[in-house]
């Protein structure tokens, strides 16, 4: 198969022009020295895109087909790789970049090409210039971390053949295909711990190459308009969402967007205590999820999308606000400003109104997908016409029950059991009182029993994720002991109780205490073994060789039922006793 045969050979080809370049480029003195605002830590080869461009040019000519509607965007993505490879030996200024960049798009849009949006000419044209501008900038700025902009590429190129073929274009699935053996024989020497980087003619290359490859697509091929609008999208979520990320908090905090900085997604991910492979690997299974949600759009009906759309895009933005308030410079804030979560919490009040739309929108969602669970995806036309004229009065009343059961008068940070309950009960409230309204309006005939049943299971579900969403994410993404401060100690904590839990949880959340736990003694032996946030109950007898194998020299006490002669045999051992207490005067 041609597809198969010319991606093995641009693999080949690029694994041998990198080694290549790689050589050369240390040899002629083309290498990224570290700094500040960048993350690698040595010298490393650049021209990486060199490797990828020749491997993929050269390959497209021996098997693709060349088909016309190719040509535009690869003359364009030519003129981006020159000006990148001008970019990487002489540093010349954004703008320069930017006006070239918006001249290659409205060429692209000059000779036919255009995301087929509005069916209006001129707005599809500028809708296009936009596309292919933000998606070239946005895998720039993606290119800031060993194997990120490589991998995400390898995976858009990956879903972009399959829709292709999807769609019966055969042809035009040979292009991203020979595009991924070329970043995947590049990526071998750019997964960490890289030896090359791409630099800007590799990632100005590569990202409008898969911006014009997304256009190509056949659009007609497909009665779902939601497939139509939101494929491209999807396919390349993670650059688009890196660049907002970055664009918000630098604009936030007053420094320039082209400006560099460790303040991108992976920066983020690496402050909460992950290895920079794994962060990369999660960003690339992000990458895959959404891949795979525009593989799912387009075979489902618009009906069922439109459900699953909003609730992830609503993941999304949660995901952005909690990487928002991650800490990436050494004094806790970009410099000369602050940060989203910073800005937000100046005005309480505003995140008040977040959380009421929020919650507008949800109830509005749970009542949507209480109908398509009801009819199996397919909603009869006069169910319909009961949801249209009844969702005004749910979302009325729902919201008003919420308002006065109390539900926005929590901290979503500190959301716990009690506050899980108080929404069950504003939930069943609002639905009892909604049901009641309804089958009377109907006088019982015509609404269906069930959605009400259904609505309030899955209102609870999305308010209640919603409430409990950071800390999920934090249990999910912070490792807490690789996020330990520089300066930490490692200490011991004794009693694996109420107080040892709290204690350890203030640890955890506060890095100016300075420790870093090794785990809990207790005197009971039916603990040992057990884990509390992640931490390993020893024995009491285990204390002398903890304190030999980690170098410990303190041991924070949480409980006052430790026996004095437990305590006089650690200070027998050289051990510094600090005891927890919590005053109330």
């Amino acid at each position: 198969m041609l597809l198969i045969s010319g991606s093995v050979f641009a693999l080949l080809l690029s694994l041998g022009a990198t080694m290549l370049v790689r050589s050369a480029a240390h040899r002629l003195g083309m290498v990224a020295a570290p700094r500040k605002d960048r993350w690698h830590r040595k010298p490393t080869a650049m021209m990486g895109g060199v490797a990828i461009f020749f491997s993929f040019m050269l390959s497209y000519l021996l098997f693709a087909p060349k088909l016309p509607s190719s040509w535009p965007v690869l003359l364009a993505a030519t003129l981006l790789f020159v000006t990148g490879l001008v970019d990487d030996l002489m540093q010349i200024k954004p703008y320069t970049k930017l006006v070239v960049q918006l001249v290659a798009a409205a060429g692209v849009v000059y000779m036919g090409l255009r995301l087929p949006w509005t069916h209006v000419e001129a707005v599809d044209g500028i809708i296009t210039i936009f596309w292919l501008v933000g998606i070239t900038n946005a895998l720039n700025l993606l290119d800031n971390m060993d194997g990120l902009a490589g991998g995400i590429s390898l995976i858009s190129c990956a879903f972009l053949a399959i829709t292709f073929l999807v769609n019966g274009q055969a042809a035009e699935a040979i292009v991203p295909a020979l595009a991924g053996g070329a970043v995947l024989g590049f990526l071998f020497f750019n997964f960490n711990p890289a030896s090359i980087f791409m630099g800007d003619c590799g990632s100005m290359f590569l990202g409008f190459l898969l911006g014009g490859m997304a256009m190509q697509s056949d659009y007609g091929r497909t009665r779902n308009l939601t497939a139509v609008l939101l494929t491209p999208l999807l396919i390349l979520l993670i650059p688009i969402f890196d660049t907002c990320v970055v664009t918000l908090t630098r604009k936030l905090s007053g420094r320039p967007i082209s400006q560099g900085g460790r303040d991108h997604t992976s920066h983020r991910l690496v402050a909460l205590g992950m290895s920079e492979r794994r962060a990369v690997l999660m960003l690339y299974l992000f990458a895959t999820m959404s891949g795979a949600l525009a593989m799912l759009v387009r075979l489902l009906g618009t009906e069922v999308s439109l459900l699953l759309i909003p609730g992830f895009a609503l993941a999304i933005v949660f995901l952005g606000l909690y990487l928002g308030k991650v800490r990436v410079y050494e004094d806790g804030r970009p410099p000369g400003g602050s940060t989203i979560i910073q800005v937000l919490a100046d005005f309480s009040h505003k995140r008040r109104v977040f959380e009421v739309l929020l919650d507008l929108l949800l109830v509005a969602l749970a009542y949507y997908g209480a109908y398509l669970l009801r009819f199996d995806a397919e909603m009869p036309s006069e169910q319909f016409l009961i949801f249209a004229r009844t969702l005004p009065l749910m979302l009325v009343v729902q919201m008003l029950v919420f308002l006065i059961g109390g539900v926005y008068r929590g901290l979503w940070r500190y959301t716990g059991v009690g506050d899980l309950i108080l929404i069950v009960k504003a939930v069943l409230a609002g639905g009892v009182i909604n049901a009641v309204i309804v089958f009377s309006i109907y006088q019982m005939r015509g609404p269906s029993r069930a959605v009400f049943v259904l609505n309030m299971l899955l209102l609870f579900l999305f308010v209640s994720a919603t409430r409990i969403s950071f800390r999920v994410l934090n249990a999910l993404i912070v490792d807490q002991k690789r996020r330990a401060h520089p300066d930490a100690r490692p200490v011991l904590i004794y009693g694996a109780g109420d107080g040892g839990e709290l204690l350890i949880r203030e640890i955890l959340n506060n890095r100016d205490h300075r420790y870093r736990p090794v785990g809990f003694i207790d005197d009971d032996a039916r603990k040992a073994g057990k884990i509390i946030h992640g931490f390993r109950i020893f024995s009491s007898n285990d204390v002398a060789d903890l304190i030999r194998r980690h170098e410990i020299q303190d041991v924070l006490v949480s409980s006052g039922k430790v026996s004095e002669n437990r305590l006089e045999s650690l200070r027998g051992m050289g051990i510094i006793l600090r005891r927890m207490s919590i005053r109330i005067e």
